[in-house]
Parts: C-alpha cells; sequence; structure tokens
C-alpha cells in the first residue's frame, strides 16, 4: 500500500509530462510482465495455466490491470479532482467485504465490519480538506466505479487461482496477459502521440518505478496477502492509499498535512486495527472447524 500509495503520485507526473493514459500503462504492463517473466524463468517457479484455468487467467488481467487502470486513469482525468478518484477508489473494501461474504461465504466480525466502515470517514477526513470541488463530468465518476468493481472482480478470480498457484505465476501471468491486451489501444490511439516525445530519465523513471514496485513487487505480495488473510480484511489495507498519496505529497513539498489531516489518518488506522481484529480463542476454534 506504500508504494500503491505513490503510484498516484507518480502517474501524475508522467500524466504531465505529455505520457498518455493508454501509452503509459502499456509502458507499465510491458516492463512489468518482461521482468517477472525473466524471473520466474530463471527461477524456475513459472508454472503454465492448466487448460481448465486458461479463462480465469483471461479474467483476471481483464479485471486488473486491464478494466482498473482503464476507469481509474481516465476518472483522474476526466473529473479533474484526484481528491474525488481517492475516496471512491478506497470504497474498495466496503464491496469486497459484500463480495467476499456472498461469494466465498468469509467471516466477518463486528468488530472487524465496524473497523471497515470506519476507515470511511477518517479517508473523507484527509482528502476532503476543501472540499469536493465542481465535479462537471458524471461519466468520470463512473469511470471511477468502474476501476472499483474491477478491483473487486480481480480479487475474487485470484482468490480462486491462489489455491492451485503460486502468487510469482499469478502476478507474472496477469501482466503479460495485460500487455497484450493494451496493444491496440496503445497502437491505434496513442502510438503517434508517443512518437513525438522524449524519452528522458525524467520520463522513464517514474514509469519504471510503477513497473518494477507498483506492479511487479505490490501484486505479488497482494496475492499472498489474499492467501493468508482472505479478501475482506486484504481489502481493507486499500483505505490506506490515499492516507499515504496525501503524506507523499506533504514529504515532497507538493501538498500541506495540517491537524486536520492527521486526525484523519489516526481514524483510519484505527479502522484498519478494528478490520484485523480476532479474538485469540475463536480464531483457534475457527481454525479447528474449518479442518
Amino acid at each position: 500500500m506504500f508504494f500503491w500509495g505513490f503510484s498516484f503520485i507518480w502517474s501524475n507526473q508522467v500524466l504531465k509530462m505529455g505520457m498518455p493514459v493508454f501509452a503509459l500503462v502499456f509502458f507499465r504492463m510491458t516492463i512489468a510482465g518482461v521482468v517477472l517473466l525473466a524471473f520466474t524463468l530463471a527461477a524456475k517457479k513459472l508454472q503454465l495455466p492448466r487448460k481448465k484455468d486458461l479463462k480465469w487467467f483471461l479474467l483476471l488481467a481483464l479485471t486488473e490491470p486491464f478494466l482498473y487502470f482503464i476507469g481509474e486513469t481516465f476518472g483522474m482525468k476526466l473529473t479533474a479532482s484526484p481528491t474525488l478518484c481517492s475516496v471512491v477508489i478506497a470504497t474498495i473494501p466496503i464491496f469486497s467485504m459484500v463480495f467476499a461474504m456472498s461469494v466465498y461465504r468469509e467471516r466477518v466480525s463486528k468488530s472487524n465490519m465496524a473497523g471497515i466502515f470506519l476507515t470511511l470517514p477518517g479517508i473523507c477526513i484527509v482528502v476532503f480538506e476543501n472540499g469536493f470541488g465542481g465535479v462537471e463530468h458524471p461519466l468520470g465518476v463512473a469511470m471511477l466505479f468502474l476501476a472499483v468493481f474491477s478491483a473487486v472482480g480481480y480479487s475474487l478470480v485470484v482468490k480462486k487461482l491462489s489455491d492451485h498457484y503460486n502468487s510469482i505465476t499469478v502476478n507474472t501471468w496477469q501482466h503479460v496477459i495485460g500487455a497484450i491486451y493494451f496493444i491496440p489501444l496503445f497502437f491505434i490511439i496513442d502510438f503517434q502521440t508517443v512518437k513525438t516525445l522524449s524519452f528522458t530519465w525524467e520520463l522513464m523513471r517514474p514509469i519504471l518505478l510503477l513497473a518494477i514496485f507498483c506492479s511487479c513487487l505490490c501484486y505479488f505480495l497482494f496475492i499472498n496477502t489474499i492467501k493468508e488473510l482472505g479478501i475482506s480484511r486484504t481489502s481493507t489495507f486499500t483505505s490506506l492509499i490515499p492516507v499515504i498519496t496525501a503524506v507523499g505529497a506533504f514529504t515532497l513539498g507538493e501538498e500541506a498535512l495540517p491537524i486536520r489531516k492527521i486526525v484523519g489518518i489516526a481514524i483510519v488506522v484505527t479502522g484498519l486495527i478494528l478490520s484485523q481484529y480476532t479474538r485469540p480463542q475463536t480464531k483457534i476454534i475457527d481454525q479447528y472447524i474449518d479442518k
């Protein structure tokens, strides 16, 4: 979540330098796919998808990175409000909890549920310092919710695949297939614009950071966490993303961090603690029942 929080800052830097949306995501996915493929082949960790699971890998890459990044990036561009974007994306844990309870029958205690919902007002305090501002494009809000539901769908598919494949395999095929999905959009829509850009280190640095840390590393960690904590509790940590973004922007001198935001961060952390709390006795009983 630390690196995903900074991904908003790095993506914004690239977009400001004139890189088109589809080109940015295509380069990020391609670099990540090549690095992961090389690593897994060298380490002999890559598992080939079973024929019956191929459709799930195709669906996995369709939900995230393909649909998610289209929704998130264009949502930011159309609303012209990173604040609104952060808040909508932060609703992912709520929808993840609902779907995880419905599809996988995950147990969520009252304290866990209270913690999940408590994170939202904390996030609002952090990001709504100056109010919502004008939102002239309802399509932008719709695109952000496309990202939200794509992330929920991604978590559900990961849960299914992680029972049969190691995390690095799932991550590798996700980015390789995702890069393939973006090829037509890149060449048809953005290629002519990209040819006019100068690929300086200033431009490539944030793209490499996004590919190596936010794609290769973060998704590997996220998939492993879903295995251990389940969808609901793992998704709760996405509530930290707008908080980390705010702190990162402050550290880089791009935004102030007044008392109001500090209070909001404290509320979010409290919500996360509640969402992860499980009484030892209950945990032991639950493990025995599962066995």
